[in-house]
């Protein structure tokens, strides 16, 4: 039942370490593939991710990396968006793009991070409109609202992944948000690196 929602603060779900160059973020995506090898290792879905040498090499308990991004955007690609959208992304998304231009998998409720030609407003994609119109027609969900019109959408599958540009730390960071619209209550970080973050260390915990 959607109603009105409190979001989470940062101190809750702050990750240490800002990821913000595209070597960092090359490095921590290799390991994020890796270990998302290992958690999903008896999901049928790897049968269509790895190669048979690699999937042998699983079935023996050995290490196979994969790389669940894309190739890096090019500098003028990310200008081109950040003109489309009249806004210049903060550090970390643009370090996150610079070493892979979308990312395919994240968890069971989000597909996937778009490439940065497909990152838009909420309130200009039609899963946004529709989740917006529905929230803004339930009294008690106006800050709600208003985050879903004032922020971009940079991740979707059944939740969303927002920005929001009016919300900015000293780092530079937008305030980030996860958000699942049968639930309510977007759960809020300090920015796009720790949101990211955040379900690396889930995946952490389903491995152990």
């Amino acid at each position: 039942m959607i109603g009105m929602s409190e979001t989470t603060g940062p101190e809750e779900n702050e990750v240490v370490g800002v990821l913000a160059t595209p070597e960092e973020w090359r490095v921590f995506l290799q390991r994020y593939g890796e270990l998302y090898v290992k958690v999903r290792a008896d999901d049928d879905e790897l049968v269509d991710l790895l190669e048979d040498d690699q999937l042998e090499v699983l079935d023996r308990g050995g290490r196979v990396e994969l790389w669940l991004g894309e190739a890096p955007a090019r500098e003028e690609a990310l200008a081109a968006s950040e003109e489309r959208l009249g806004v210049r992304f903060p550090p970390s998304l643009r370090g996150f793009f610079l070493a892979s231009d979308g990312w395919k998998h994240l968890d069971d409720y989000v597909d996937g991070v778009h490439s940065c030609d497909r990152v838009l407003w909420m309130r200009d994609s039609e899963a946004g409109r529709r989740v917006t119109d529905t929230y803004d027609s339930i009294p008690g969900n106006e800050d709600d609202v208003q985050l879903f019109r004032r922020s971009l959408e940079i991740a979707r599958g059944e939740d969303f992944w927002l920005l929001d540009p009016t919300d900015v730390g000293p780092d530079g960071e937008w305030a980030a948000y996860e958000f699942a619209p049968k639930y309510g209550n977007p759960t809020k970080y300090p920015g796009f690196s720790a949101l990211i973050r955040s379900g690396y260390a889930s995946m952490e915990e389903d491995e152990d």
